[in-house]
């Protein structure tokens, strides 16, 4: 009879060890799954939150350093959209003479523009003001604390080029270029003057 019993207590002691490892296999792949699908989620995020690295950017001509006389501004349209204004500094002959910053206010989306009689950048909708470095000193941004993104410049044989994320769509042909003038259509932050047409010519470095 002792050696039913053994016989009796085997399969049950193999049919535990088999149920442990299904337990233990499904939560294994749960907690892949929920890596996974995080860390997805994360990367995703992180292309929002932070600026492009230098691995994430395209170099685009803008027009002749020389063109941009001291103390001058121009608007640029990058080929995903964004616009970015392009202010001159000095004029020693490289690329520390201009900043190229964000002309979207952080605030809520208005269209930032240069004041050259004024020596700021200035945001029309809630009087958003920013010194020449791109830090807010005034209105609601100044009181967030928050900056004008900025984009990497730099000059090669009198050339002025700037570093700009890629179009958001492959094979979506479109081209960065100065924006000539302002068409004055509404947009975020009920801005009235946030279009633009870009000067043809801008190209790919």
């Amino acid at each position: 009879m002792a050696d039913d019993g053994k016989r009796g207590d085997t399969p049950t002691t193999e049919g535990d060890d088999r149920r442990g490892f299904i337990t233990n296999a499904s939560r294994a792949a749960m907690a892949a799954g929920l890596v996974g699908g995080y860390g997805a989620f994360a990367i995703v995020a992180g292309r929002f939150l932070y600026p492009a690295t230098s691995d994430d950017v395209m170099w685009q001509f803008v027009t002749e350093s020389d063109g941009i006389k001291v103390g001058e501004s121009i608007r640029y349209r990058g080929p995903s959209g964004e616009t970015i204004n392009i202010t001159r500094r000095s004029r020693d002959g490289g690329a520390d003479d201009f900043i190229a910053l964000s002309s979207t206010c952080p605030h809520l989306g208005c269209q930032v523009r240069w004041e050259q009689q004024n020596n700021r950048f200035f945001c029309p909708c809630h009087n958003g003001v920013f010194d020449p470095a791109g830090k807010a000193i005034a209105g609601p941004p100044g009181e967030a604390g928050q900056w004008l993104p900025r984009y990497e410049i730099r000059v090669e044989n009198g050339l002025l080029m700037i570093a700009v994320p890629p179009p958001r769509f492959a094979g979506a042909g479109e081209r960065g270029g100065v924006i000539e003038g302002d068409d004055c259509i509404s947009g975020p932050g009920h801005d009235p003057c946030l279009g633009g047409r870009p000067r043809s010519g801008g190209s790919v470095a």
